[in-house]
């Protein structure tokens, strides 16, 4: 009876701790608060500096709001839109407002023009042409959401607004697309993110990968607007949302990052990206953009010595532009099942003529010298979890093009990498920036700009403060810029003084709560002493303990919460029981 006595007690004891953890779980992920600025900053290239400037009046404080430059009036920087959200996350705001600030005089100016864009977020903006031009965003209130398709001009010579209606048909309703203008004076939308209702409180999200042109056809002055669905070739970027794009050289756009989520009718997950894919506007066409890595001495002077045997007139020292096309190429047929025939004509060298020849019979093609045959292979994705301090696993996926998919490297790239390799040369660990959606890029003088972004981490949302850049001509190496620095990461917990607040308000509640703190801290001696919980070893680390004995937890978990528990919030109060134990004990 005394044995039958204790164990009831001690699952009793046990079903406490369980639903503890549980609400401590709960209360830590509500404990997540939403900060908002209205502050700016400069970066100064030469020095590699942030500078903040404390201009008078600005906007309110707001996010996923849009910023565009123009060079007019000593140049200017304009703001449409945002959002505002409570600490708490549980009020919104739509901005609907419209800002720009002289950057010659330092000076903040609101424009106060009718008939704009309804308040939105999540829209993109682009200059083009002596007009800003507004597309998409979404609307969200407590009850309901929104997400929008229309398009609006706001005219920088007579400040006034103007909804167009463009012939064609446009793409459907989205927020987070991308925009970019091209040469010719259209603007591509790519990709995007909606979500609709399937069923009461049930919502399904779609990450959209199509291509818009949309244009001014009209003449004389006269705008008459069209919309144009684009069907480009080449490698395409996998679904995501959040991705980066800027403009880079040889009319070409650089996509970075994103995040795919995963939904289903009980959560959402995301896997976040890092990788880079050019966009070449004038052939229409998408590539990957993969890194060659830091040029070993030996590399460059074999690069200077093949320069001068086959004419080029390069002078040692000087490297070819890796973003510039092979000059020999005449035509590209694509197959209907992906393969690339690609044709080439010109002068080649006997040595490069065998090696190809050679190539070919090697891997079966069967081809005539001087034809090649490229198959869009599938990108291979590597995966990643990484498992933090506090029992948080991370997922990084990172998706990599075969070689043979990566559309504009020149045959020059394709032939140091074979003679790299032939020359055995060892690999060496290049540094890049970390998986992120939402981050800022920009280009200048032919350099990618990447700073911030955001990442999560199990219930945890990491913002970033990091910057990176990485040349875009020679496409080596990331560069960092600044670090990030972690006491920005520290997520909000409860502190000390909160811990032993609830704990002061749970004993004051009254004499059967006492009772039950008395019991608890029984059954935790009775369990310390019987050591039923897997011991931490010395000097091990959270995350080897959590390793070691996940499953352990996992068990009591399940055992306390009972078998129609959902596994996600089992896994949840399992790594909550562990941490408990293991700052107990450490």
């Amino acid at each position: 009876m005394v044995k039958k006595g204790k164990k009831e007690k001690k699952v009793k004891g046990a079903e406490k701790t369980a639903a503890k953890m549980e609400k401590k779980v709960s209360k830590r992920s509500k404990r997540e608060e939403t900060f908002l600025y209205s502050d700016l900053f400069f970066y100064n290239i030469k020095k590699n500096s942030w500078t903040k400037a404390d201009v008078p009046n600005p906007p309110p404080r707001r996010c996923a709001h849009q910023a565009v430059v123009v060079s007019q009036a000593g140049g200017q920087l304009w703001v449409f839109g945002g959002e505002f959200a409570s600490p708490d996350g549980e009020q919104f705001y739509h901005y609907k407002d419209l800002w720009v600030l002289h950057l010659a005089t330092k000076t903040w100016e609101q424009i106060k023009a009718t008939g704009g864009p309804s308040g939105r977020s999540g829209h993109r903006m682009v200059a083009c042409k002596r007009q800003l031009v507004v597309f998409g965003g979404f609307h969200e209130s407590t009850r309901d959401y929104v997400y929008y398709n229309d398009v609006y001009t706001f005219n920088l010579d007579t400040f006034t607004w103007a909804r167009i209606a463009p012939s064609g048909t446009a793409p459907s309703p989205r927020s987070g697309c991308q925009m970019t203008t091209t040469p010719e004076g259209g603007i591509i939308i790519y990709g995007g993110y909606s979500k609709v209702k399937v069923k009461k409180d049930v919502d399904k999200g779609s990450h959209h990968t199509d291509m818009f042109l949309l244009k001014n056809e009209g003449k004389e002055g006269k705008d008459k607007w069209a919309w144009s669905r684009m069907n480009s070739a080449g490698v395409r970027p996998t679904p995501r949302s959040g991705f980066s794009l800027a403009v880079g050289p040889n009319n070409r756009t650089v996509l970075f990052g994103g995040v795919y989520d995963e939904e289903d009718d009980e959560s959402l997950e995301g896997d976040f990206y890092n990788d880079m894919y050019f966009y070449d506007m004038g052939k229409n066409r998408w590539f990957t953009g993969q890194l060659k890595g830091p040029k070993t001495e030996k590399k460059k002077r074999r690069r200077d010595k093949k320069a001068e045997e086959e004419g080029a007139g390069g002078e040692p020292g000087v490297e070819t532009e890796a973003l510039q096309e092979p000059v020999e190429i005449v035509k590209e047929i694509v197959g209907e099942d992906g393969t690339v025939m690609t044709i080439k004509q010109g002068p080649k060298t006997e040595k490069k003529k065998r090696r190809r020849d050679k190539k070919a019979e090697e891997e079966g093609a069967g081809g005539e010298p001087g034809v090649e045959t490229e198959a869009l292979q599938e990108p291979v994705e590597i995966v990643k979890e990484i498992v933090g301090e506090d029992g948080t696993v991370m997922t990084i996926k990172q998706v990599i093009s075969p070689p043979s998919a990566q559309g504009g490297v020149s045959d020059l790239e394709s032939e140091e990498e074979e003679e790299g390799s032939e020359a055995g040369g060892a690999e060496v660990a290049m540094v890049e920036p970390c998986p992120r959606s939402n981050a800022m890029t920009t280009v200048k003088h032919g350099v990618l700009y990447v700073y911030g972004g955001m990442f999560e981490v199990g219930d945890r949302l990491f913002t970033l403060n990091d910057l990176y850049s990485v040349d875009l001509h020679k496409m080596d190496e990331w560069k960092v810029l600044v670090e990030m620095d972690p006491k920005t990461q520290e997520w909000l917990e409860e502190s000390d003084s909160e811990g032993s607040s609830d704990e002061s308000d749970e004993g004051a509640t009254g004499g059967d709560d006492e009772e039950d703190e008395s019991d608890d801290s029984e059954e935790e001696s009775e369990e310390g002493e019987e050591n039923d919980h897997p011991p931490v070893k010395p000097g091990e680390e959270y995350g080897d303990y959590l390793s070691r004995t996940e499953q352990y937890w996992v068990k009591v978990s399940r055992a306390n919460m009972g078998p129609e528990a959902k596994e996600k919030k089992v896994v949840k109060v399992a790594r909550a029981m562990a941490k408990v134990l293991y700052d107990g004990l450490v």
